[in-house]
């Protein structure tokens, strides 16, 4: 066996069954993705919507994501993570083929809207449940797994999408929603529930950091961290709502963007394995610092991008900042979060990436033409090293980075509480794009 192979072999091994269906399950509905990467210009492009309008449209998905989130946070603790999962995927097929067959702005708009919901109540549920499923010493690597999933079938879905824009963008949402229900079938059949029994046993010395009594907006730390996470996503999701607009107006075609848009996932398939392997010792909080800053100035230098290839670069920068900072969000979540209180936990910090939704498209877009790319980028910029800062300086402050060591946190009332272990440091973890 080769040492890359061994590398492969040894970030994946010792998971149990359960987990490698949901990682199928993203899979498939990461390679079956095809509205993503075209959704801006379905807008823009196929229904003659200005950069606001389309933003607009696209930010009634991050609304109804805002709602989702929470939904399906609270509805993973109270009627189980496969539940909720299977009825968010059927949701979200069902809304995705009519946002493509719709024709009114308002029909358009509304359907959106119900697509963003379920898009995100599955998330919450999925996260909970791998966190049910893997031990704390595994986690970020389970995690890391399941971005790579995400990002390999991203990259090729993009390739894909690009291929079928000629024969119309509704062929593409109706293939989107197809493999969404294909989801949907595979956790119903092999994924076990896992929500755990109503009362909770007595907690152990490795128990969650908080009691189930106190609520999530309660943990000061972790909703800072929340806000900082909101500052990343907006930067981050630059990337599939105004990125394509600029380069359009540069004269690239759709199937340049795609293929742009492919490098990114391409990019966390060949590095995501090594730089799990190469951070797992190092701190969470120099991890989030450095995506944030990468983040944030690889699509800073987008004002500078012209060719194809300038586009490319810039992609490649940023994407290495994804790969280190969305991960290590997921895995701080998943330690700080109460057992009974894991799909609540993970419900907040998916709505920072849903408000991000929701803002994003319309403030780049308002960005975009009231003042121009050189104004749109430079606030990535600054935005981006803002969030990387305040992410390192709570989880420093916060959270212990090694392995059997706890810090303490403070609920309302001011009594210290023990914060759960961190990582192994035997990878970095993550958390997903949203469709």
């Amino acid at each position: 066996m080769t040492g890359a192979a061994h590398r492969r072999t040894a970030v994946a091994r010792g998971l149990p069954s359960a987990f490698w269906w949901i990682w199928l399950s993203i899979l498939v509905n990461w390679v079956g993705g095809f509205a993503g990467p075209m959704l801006a210009l379905s807008m823009t492009a196929g229904r003659g919507y200005s950069a606001s309008s389309a933003g607009l449209v696209l930010s009634s998905i991050g609304l109804g994501g805002i709602a989702g989130t929470f939904l399906g946070g609270a509805l993973a603790d109270r009627i189980g993570r496969r539940t909720t999962m299977v009825v968010a995927h059927t949701w979200t097929a069902v809304s995705m083929a009519l946002v493509g067959l719709s024709e009114a702005a308002w029909a358009v708009t509304l359907a959106a809207t119900a697509m963003g919901i379920g898009a995100t109540a599955v998330r919450p549920a999925m996260q909970a449940s791998l966190t049910d499923l893997v031990p704390p010493q595994d986690r970020q690597r389970a995690f890391a797994l399941n971005y790579w999933a995400l990002n390999a079938g991203g990259a090729v879905s993009a390739v894909l999408a690009g291929l079928m824009v000629s024969h119309g963008y509704t062929l593409i949402f109706l293939a989107d929603g197809a493999a969404t229900l294909l989801c949907a079938v595979v956790v119903l059949v092999k994924v076990p529930e896992t929500r755990p029994p109503r009362v909770p046993k007595a907690p152990a010395a490795t128990a969650a950091p908080l009691p189930p009594t106190v609520p999530v907006h309660r943990d000061r730390p972790f909703m800072l961290f929340v806000l900082m996470t909101t500052l990343f996503a907006v930067v981050f999701k630059q990337g599939t709502s105004t990125l394509p607009v600029v380069m359009s107006g540069e004269g690239h075609s759709p199937q340049m963007y795609s293929l742009v848009s492919a490098v990114n996932g391409l990019m966390v398939v060949v590095l995501q394995i090594p730089l799990t392997r190469l951070v797992g010792r190092r701190s969470r909080s120099m991890t989030l610092l450095a995506g944030g800053v990468l983040v944030g100035w690889g699509f800073g230098l987008t004002a500078l991008a012209g060719s194809v290839a300038m586009f490319a670069l810039t992609v490649v920068i940023w994407t290495v900042g994804e790969i280190l900072q969305a991960p290590a969000g997921i895995a701080v979540t998943a330690d700080r979060a109460p057992t009974h209180r894991r799909g609540r936990y993970q419900g907040m910090y998916g709505g920072a990436w849903s408000i991000a939704a929701f803002l994003a498209p319309a403030c780049g877009g308002r960005v975009l033409d009231e003042w121009g790319q050189t104004t749109l980028w430079t606030l990535c910029a600054v935005l981006g090293t803002t969030a990387g800062i305040g992410c390192a300086l709570i989880t420093a402050r916060h959270t212990s980075f090694r392995t059997g060591v706890t810090n303490a946190v403070r609920d309302g009332s001011g009594t210290p509480l023990p914060l759960s272990s961190p990582s192994s440091g035997r990878g970095i973890a993550t958390e997903g794009k949203t469709p």
